[in-house]
């Protein structure tokens, strides 16, 4: 890939900040240059601002960076900015970002709806960075551009819907119920008197944000807008439970042009390869959908770290006797799911040329 590039990382003492610093931490292409934070947090060194809540410890060459306020300002000579902000504060910060000419890789909510802004899972949909040139034009920028993650629980459902798209045509309808770890709304998250012992049947916006996101992303894209899925209906149901860090879904699919084979399915699921992996981008996994045919897989504290969380297990493929199959899968919410979507994009945004 090409020489190193400096990065700035904002919201970086938030667990999505966190997860960023230890995948950027001995990166060959990124190098961390400029760490964003709060106006509470801003002036301090990074160990003393953060709450770390990692199971590794902060980087050596991290503790003593002072973080600096989340103005573009002080990140102007980085070359991509990857924001870990919640969507309470990102929408201003990013787009005054994108208004500086620098180049945003964000988790936040604020703009995947945005018409010229792509939302993108990099192990599914990077054509869609087709669209930067045209809203470069929009935003009068000759090097700036935005580019958004997917939520969480929607990133890990599109990457193996991708593989059964290509393979067997149109998907017409999509179930999906979904048991997501606690890691996923961030810290301090759910209050433990409501999630020790205890399933919550509800996360506040997910359900919608998976029937809807998922239609962009295995949508087409020309120079100028996206083209959503029209035909393909998701329904979503959406809970926490008492797991630490990956989300398990129950997922059932009605095919548009007939029913494949389980054996059929298990067969395009293990031979599926995305872009990120044939451009050998460092963080793509060597599979992107890993299949698992023991009964009780996939598991969150056996397989999330599998392929340093960057890819699917899917297991449990099995005849739907209401739709057409149904089966297991399990994603690294804040990896795949979060931080590492956006590093891998980015990785991908640099072997195509656009940084």
């Amino acid at each position: 890939m090409a020489p190193t590039k400096k990065v700035g990382i904002l919201g970086a003492t938030g667990t999505v900040g966190q997860r960023f610093i230890l995948l950027l931490a001995d990166h060959p292409v990124f190098t961390i240059h400029a760490l964003g934070a709060s106006s509470r947090s801003a002036g301090k060194a990074y160990k003393d601002a953060v709450k770390w809540k990692q199971s590794r410890p902060i980087p050596d060459n991290i503790e003593s960076l002072v973080v600096k306020a989340c103005v573009a300002e002080e990140f102007k000579e980085c070359d991509v900015v990857f924001s870990g902000l919640d969507s309470d504060v990102a929408g201003d910060i990013e787009m005054e970002f994108l208004k500086s000419n620098l180049v945003v890789f964000s988790n936040a909510k604020n703009y995947r709806r945005d018409p010229t802004v792509p939302l993108i899972v990099p192990t599914v949909n990077t054509d869609h960075f087709d669209i930067i040139p045209h809203q470069r034009s929009v935003y009068n920028q000759s090097k700036g551009f935005l580019i958004t993650n997917a939520n969480c629980s929607t990133t890990g459902l599109v990457v193996p819907l991708k593989a059964l798209q290509d393979a067997f045509g149109p998907l017409s309808q999509v179930v999906v119920h979904t048991q997501q770890a606690i890691s996923g709304a961030g810290y301090p998250g759910v209050p433990s008197l409501d999630i020790l012992d205890n399933v919550v049947p509800y996360i506040s916006g997910e359900e919608e944000k998976m029937e809807w996101e998922t239609a962009k992303i295995l949508g087409g894209v020309d120079s100028k807008q996206f083209l959503p899925l029209t035909n393909t209906t998701v329904s979503a149901t959406c809970t926490r439970v008492p797991v630490l860090d990956g989300h398990l879904e129950a997922v059932s699919v009605k095919f548009a042009n007939g029913c494949p084979s389980v054996e059929e399915i298990y067969k395009v699921l293990e031979n599926y390869t995305s872009e990120a992996q044939a451009l050998g981008c460092h963080s793509a996994p060597e599979k992107a959908i890993l299949v698992n045919k023991a009964a009780d897989r996939p598991q969150p504290r056996l397989d999330r770290e599998l392929q340093k969380g960057q890819a699917v297990t899917v297991g449990r493929v099995r005849p739907c006797p209401v739709f057409d199959i149904k089966f297991m899968l399990l994603v690294h919410n804040t990896v795949l799911g979060a931080a590492g979507s956006s590093v891998l994009n980015a990785e991908v945004a640099v072997a195509k040329g656009l940084i």
